[in-house]
């Protein structure tokens, strides 16, 4: 299937700032990007910049005063729910590839070591694999309250834990913590997410975080705020959490006045309902 998906940013500067752009879209897991647009006013030049964890990020200098950044893209990628196995094993830690210990540690939001005594409580008992990282999933869905306006930039999953009460951000933090502490790897994504195949949310569209879990070999999509399979995920960036692929860096004040997202299937215009259905 064909999406469209992009953001615009309008900014405020005193002064010039040079920032660092994290919102495309990643060419891997069967998407490939068609086409894509950039344009920033006042006019600047961009450069490519890719980071420790292969996504491609670019720089720019906002000018000095009111200020906008539009990325659209039209990308390519399979009709098909997120992959499910209830057979994935989990690895014993001596086992693990070196490359992805990293994603066992604590870091500065998913504070894994500090909730292990409550990780161990909540999921110590449950079958090792897929289905305890199900039961995390399930748990932070369950216990959560999705609020925009009850959360902060800098809350840590100590904060999400104890307030129960967060943003998909904070939902994916929280299950990072759960299975590092329980010495499964897990990283944080995130990127855009159409409704596609679920009634729309009432809210704005807005970027969309999740989680990957490595067992059985590879890494899987667990998506702990929406706690189904969904179609269509189209990821920016992946890291250790959301410190690593913040999606706007400034090296100076800028001011955010306004944020628009979308991510839209793309239907052809001859295409009819019973066309979809088939």
């Amino acid at each position: 299937m064909r999406i469209r998906v992009g953001c615009e940013f309008l900014f405020d500067a005193a002064v010039p700032v040079p920032t660092v752009v994290l919102v495309r879209a990643r060419q891997d897991g069967g998407v490939m990007v068609e086409r894509e647009m950039w344009h920033v006013q006042p006019n600047a030049s961009f450069s490519d910049l890719v980071d420790m964890y292969g996504n491609h990020a670019r720089r720019v200098v906002i000018g000095a005063g009111k200020a906008s950044l539009r990325y659209d893209a039209e990308v390519t990628t399979s009709a098909a729910l997120d992959e499910v196995s209830p057979v994935a094993v989990q690895h014993r830690v001596e086992d693990l590839p070196g490359e992805i210990l990293i994603y066992t540690l604590a870091s500065r939001y998913c504070l894994s070591d500090v909730l292990s005594d409550a990780a161990v409580n909540l999921f110590g008992t449950t079958p090792l694999g897929w289905e305890r990282v199900q039961a995390v999933c399930d748990w932070v869905h369950d216990n959560v309250r999705f609020d925009y306006a009850a959360t902060r930039p800098d809350a840590t999953s100590i904060d999400v834990f104890e307030a129960r009460v967060g943003v998909c951000r904070d939902f994916a933090h929280l299950a990072i913590s759960f299975c590092r502490a329980l010495n499964i790897p897990a990283r944080y994504v995130f990127g855009y997410l159409p409704d596609i195949g679920v009634a729309p949310l009432p809210e704005p569209m807005d970027f969309c975080a999740w989680m990957e879990v490595y067992l059985g070999g590879r890494w899987w999509t667990f998506d702990p705020r929406n706690n189904a399979s969904r179609i269509g995920r189209v990821v920016i960036a992946r890291g250790r959490d959301a410190m690593d692929v913040a999606m706007v860096t400034s090296y100076g004040k800028l001011l955010l006045e306004q944020m628009t997202v979308w991510a839209d299937e793309i239907i052809p215009a001859a295409a009819t309902l019973d066309d979809r259905l088939r």
